[in-house]
């Protein structure tokens, strides 16, 4: 577990990299990925919410790779992607790793989300970069489930949606890394989606405009998310170095692969939820 800097650590790392940002002195790879600015600044702004407001606390994370290439295959839940966030936390602070969150094609067609996107080390989910990067080492994640798992109502809550077409796993083939599956309990909770206008959706080019007890009705508080207990359990990596280099290709190959880690998945929140207990526990801290 990372301990909290003091306020003049904190003061001394602004200071160190406004430096750099002055002097040039920082690098940004061939996907836009900038470490120095994600760390420094666009964690930080995540922690308060990771630490103080969700109270997330992992499970597991020996089963993250400490070095070589990995695909972390996680839930989709809540409305907004939160969760996406509150992953990529977890794994730099606590495993110290940055994931390469894989993202639909939408975030990168939005102006500023998609170049933050970038810049945190997000990719579009596209073989092709996914491929690069697991065979660079990388640590690699991806929701398979996609807004089908983000945008469901709640009264579904919990329950995995299709796992797409499997090149997640494909991708982990042709690379040779293991598949971690993972699960994120509290997401959920954090904007229940009670329904859904679908017309305007549409006319806005967006796959759903969710209803929720508090949005449209409080403005942009009903965009304030409910401070639910969240736990992250990191499973048992599932070894695709066994496969020969054609399975990539082999439609049951991959469907079985993509089954196996979708029931992975789902056994693990089941469980996960039922350790965690209430999403509001009183008192919680």
């Amino acid at each position: 577990m990372s301990t909290m800097p003091t306020p003049d650590e904190r003061l001394a790392a602004l200071l160190a990299f406004l430096r750099r940002r002055v002097t040039g002195d920082y690098e940004i790879d061939e996907f836009g990925f900038d470490p120095d600015l994600n760390g420094t600044v666009l964690l930080e702004l995540l922690r308060p919410l990771y630490r103080q407001w969700f109270r997330v606390t992992t499970v597991g994370l020996e089963n993250v790779p400490a070095h070589s290439g990995a695909l972390v295959v996680a839930n989709h839940s809540g409305t907004l992607p939160m969760d996406a966030l509150m992953l990529q936390v977890a794994l730099n602070d606590e495993a110290h790793r940055p994931i390469r969150l894989l993202g639909a094609h939408l975030v990168y067609q939005l102006p500023v989300l998609g170049h933050l996107a970038r810049k945190s080390g997000h990719t579009l989910a596209c073989p092709e970069d996914a491929d690069r990067l697991l065979r660079k080492g990388e640590l690699v994640g991806v929701f398979p489930e996609g807004f089908k798992g983000v945008g469901k109502p709640f009264s579904e809550r919990y329950r995995l949606q299709r796992f797409g077409r499997g090149g997640f796993a494909a991708s982990a083939i042709r690379a040779g890394v293991p598949i971690v599956p993972c699960a994120i309990v509290g997401a959920e909770e954090i904007y229940p989606k009670i329904g859904d206008v679908r017309a305007l959706a549409r006319l806005l080019g967006l796959p759903y405009l969710p209803i929720t007890p508090f949005f449209p009705w409080l403005g942009p508080l009903g965009l304030v998310p409910l401070p639910s207990k969240w736990m992250i359990e990191f499973g048992e990596p599932i070894r695709t170095d066994e496969y020969g280099p054609d399975e990539a290709d082999d439609p049951m190959v991959i469907l079985e692969l993509t089954d196996q880690v979708r029931e992975t998945v789902q056994e693990r929140l089941d469980a996960l939820r039922k350790r965690r207990g209430p999403a509001f526990p009183p008192f919680a801290r």
